[in-house]
């Protein structure tokens, strides 16, 4: 099990994409153009984007943030909520699962199998969420024993419990499958449950993408504090 740099997950380039830099309307100018005090010195800022402008795709609260500062803050109120998906194929969902994750104050996003993933759907969230890579299912059952977590498989299998009804626990890893053959078999056999979401159309499945997205949020609703949403 390693912690993974956020400039180390994919075989693209570490550089920031447009949605980071320039091409972001949201984004602000150099701190002299838009204010008449001194540029603040706090060490939580960072003296480029300060001179430069900060075109990056964050709450407005973090602008001018040195990447650092923004991890430090974020983790001083993460979920104890985990994410964990296997990558056996190159799953393009991994990127929509990290930007979800980090919308949600994950503690962390666990990739099970390859280490490399396409970070394109992260949409550079990736810098401000704790990412960790295990070789196989067996390495991150020994993470979730070391850290008193429960395993939750999410998969529309027999005998799975809805996830409209169930009671997701606190501490808990959800582990996604990947897209078409799911959760693998051995995953499920070391989950501690399985929780399936309710689908009244014509798909056998949704991506594992949308998946984490509605099973995150039934954590939330469960578990956060809603007072502290941003």
């Amino acid at each position: 099990m390693t912690e993974v740099a956020a400039d180390d997950v994919s075989g693209g380039a570490g550089e920031p994409g447009p949605t980071e830099w320039g091409e972001n309307p949201n984004g602000v100018g150099p701190w002299a153009e838009g204010h008449d005090t001194e540029p603040p010195t706090d060490e939580r800022y960072d003296p480029v984007l300060l001179a430069e402008g900060d075109r990056r795709n964050v709450l407005d609260e973090y602008r001018y943030w040195t990447r650092e500062a923004i991890v430090e803050d974020i983790d001083s109120r993460r979920h104890t909520m985990h994410v964990a998906i296997e990558n056996f194929a190159h799953d393009a969902n991994i990127g929509t699962v990290v930007r979800t994750a980090n919308a949600f104050a994950a503690a962390a996003v666990h990739i099970v199998g390859r280490r490399r993933w396409n970070r394109r759907g992260a949409m550079v969230t990736d810098r401000y969420q704790h990412i960790v890579h295990h070789a196989d299912i067996s390495e991150l059952v020994e993470y979730a024993r070391e850290n008193s977590l429960t395993i939750v498989a999410v998969d529309n299998t027999p005998g799975s419990v809805p996830l409209e009804t169930a009671s997701l626990p606190r501490e808990c890893i959800l582990l996604f499958g990947q897209e078409g053959p799911g959760v693998t078999e051995h995953a499920k056999e070391v989950a501690s449950m399985t929780v399936s979401i309710a689908q009244f159309g014509s798909t056998r499945s949704i991506n594992a993408g949308v998946a984490a997205g509605i099973a995150m949020h039934a954590w939330v609703r469960e578990h956060a504090d809603l007072a502290d949403s941003r």
